[in-house]
C-alpha cells in the first residue's frame, strides 16, 4: 500500500536529466579540434628568379615562418640563351597562406599572365590527429600503473620485468609525441613550393611577325 501510494517522478524532471547529458556529448564533441594541413604549389615567370627567390625567402621569415630548402641553377630558351631558374619551398603561418600567395604572384608584375600554374590543396587530419592523441593518454596511464607495480614490486625478476614494459611503453609515448608535434606543426604552418622561371624563358619568340 505504501508503494502504490508513493509519487512518481514527473516526466519534465526526466527530460530535464536526458537534456543534460545530451549537452554533456555535444560540449564534448565540440572540444574536438579540426586539424586541417593547408599547402600550396605556384609556378610563376619573373623577371630575375636569383632576385625573387631572395625576396620570397625575406617574405616568409618576415610573416614568422622559414625557409625549407632553395635551389638555384641554369636553363636554357628555346632561342639558346641561358638564364637562371630556381625552385624554393617555404612554411608561412597557415592563416596568412592566401597573404604569402599574393605576394609571391605580385612579384610577376602581371600575375595573369605570368602565374604558369597555382594549386593549392588542403588535407583534413583531424581523426589522425585525435586518435594519437587518445593513444597518447592511454599510454601515459599504463606508464603510470606500471610505475605503481614497480614501486610495489620486491623480487627483482619482477622488478626488472616491470622495468622493460616501462621502457617500451616510454618508447612509444615518445613516438606518439613526435606524431602529434608533426601534425600540429604542418597544421600551423603551410608548405609553399614555388618554381621560378625567367620571363623569357617562357614568352613566345617572334620571327617576321610569327609567334
Amino acid at each position: 500500500g505504501a508503494i502504490a501510494e508513493a509519487p512518481m517522478a514527473p516526466a519534465a524532471e526526466y527530460s530535464a536529466d536526458s537534456g543534460k547529458t545530451a549537452g554533456g556529448v555535444a560540449a564534448v564533441e565540440s572540444e574536438i579540434k579540426q586539424m586541417v594541413i593547408m599547402n600550396a604549389d605556384l609556378s610563376i615567370a619573373v623577371d630575375d628568379p636569383t632576385e625573387s627567390l631572395a625576396d620570397i625567402q625575406k617574405m616568409a621569415k618576415e610573416m614568422g615562418g622559414f625557409t625549407v630548402s632553395s635551389n638555384l641553377y641554369k636553363t636554357l630558351t628555346p632561342s639558346g640563351i641561358e638564364v637562371p631558374e630556381a625552385y624554393v619551398t617555404i612554411r608561412v603561418p597557415a592563416e596568412r597562406l592566401d597573404e604569402a600567395l599574393q605576394k609571391i604572384k605580385a612579384m610577376t608584375g602581371d600575375p595573369e599572365k605570368y602565374t604558369l600554374t597555382e594549386n593549392v590543396s588542403g588535407q583534413d587530419v583531424t581523426q589522425e590527429y585525435t586518435d594519437l592523441q587518445s593513444r597518447l593518454r592511454n599510454a601515459e596511464e599504463t606508464e603510470r600503473q606500471l610505475r605503481e607495480i614497480q614501486a610495489s614490486a620486491t623480487r627483482t625478476e619482477d622488478v626488472l620485468n616491470v622495468f622493460n614494459q616501462i621502457s617500451a611503453i616510454r618508447e612509444q609515448i615518445e613516438v606518439l609525441k613526435g606524431q602529434i608535434k608533426y601534425y600540429e606543426e604542418s597544421a600551423a604552418l603551410s608548405a609553399i613550393d614555388v618554381q621560378l622561371m625567367a620571363q623569357e624563358a617562357v614568352d613566345p619568340l617572334t620571327i617576321g611577325g610569327w609567334k
